[in-house]
């Protein structure tokens, strides 16, 4: 019989029980979800990404100042079509072109304006690394090695990716600051989304976000209820609605 779960998706695995954490395959986890197309997850260990991303021959999408690839996750290996996509924002682009019955991911011509979205949006949320990189649900067979491979990455101690006391609070502060202009977008509709009562692929990618400050940052349930619950309430409703884990 053949698997009826004709995507695979590799996603980055949490330190058991396993679950998804991070915030661009859950973007690509929230669109599959949204297009209601057949899945299954296959977790792969942090320090096998680079492996498993070069097995599948998936060209890196990511780059190190130095020029050398960043070797990261999503991908989606499609066994009805043969491709493999991986990147999170071609993803979507790919399921909504590849299976359009599904609920369109993008309004039509506004791919561009999701892209440069995208990437404000990745630039507000890791400007908060200093809040969650501790917060990482690292498994602890491989903990020393990912912590390794961070400061070989950053070129700092494991111990700088972090703040703690009254710098913490400060970082804090900063960052709703930083996360209310963002806030100001979504505040102009009339609905949950930013387009008002139906999503797009513009909310889920804060969701993305969204999913992983709820797990790696100690303070979600504060930040949950900043801008007038804003955020709160959106992460409840994506996970609803598009949150199963397959």
């Amino acid at each position: 019989m053949a698997d009826p779960h004709h995507i695979i998706f590799y996603d980055i695995a949490s330190g058991p029980p396993v679950t998804g954490f991070a915030p661009n395959p859950w973007k690509a986890r929230y669109a599959m979800n949204f297009k209601g197309v057949n899945y299954k997850t296959q977790w792969v260990e942090l320090p096998e990404v680079s492996s498993v991303r070069k097995q599948l021959d998936a060209a890196p999408v990511r780059f190190f100042d130095d020029g050398k690839p960043f070797y990261t996750l999503p991908i989606i290996q499609d066994q009805s079509t043969g491709q493999i996509v991986g990147d999170s924002f071609d993803i979507a682009l790919y399921l909504d072109r590849t299976y359009p019955n599904g609920p369109p991911l993008f309004v039509p011509s506004t791919v561009g304006l999701h892209a440069a979205f995208n990437a404000q949006v990745d630039r507000i949320f890791t400007s908060g690394h200093l809040l969650f990189t501790h917060g990482l649900p690292l498994n602890p067979a491989t903990a020393d090695q990912t912590r390794a491979e961070f400061e070989r990455r950053t070129g700092t101690s494991w111990d700088e990716l972090t703040v703690r006391g009254q710098e913490r609070r400060r970082e804090l502060e900063s960052f709703k600051v930083t996360l209310g202009e963002l806030a100001r977008s979504l505040e102009h509709g009339k609905g949950p989304f930013l387009a008002g009562e139906t999503a797009t692929y513009a909310d889920l990618i804060i969701g993305g976000w969204l999913k992983f400050l709820s797990v790696t940052v100690k303070e979600w349930g504060e930040i949950q209820s900043w801008h007038n619950g804003l955020w709160g309430n959106l992460h409840q409703i994506l996970q609803d609605r598009y949150g199963s884990v397959r």
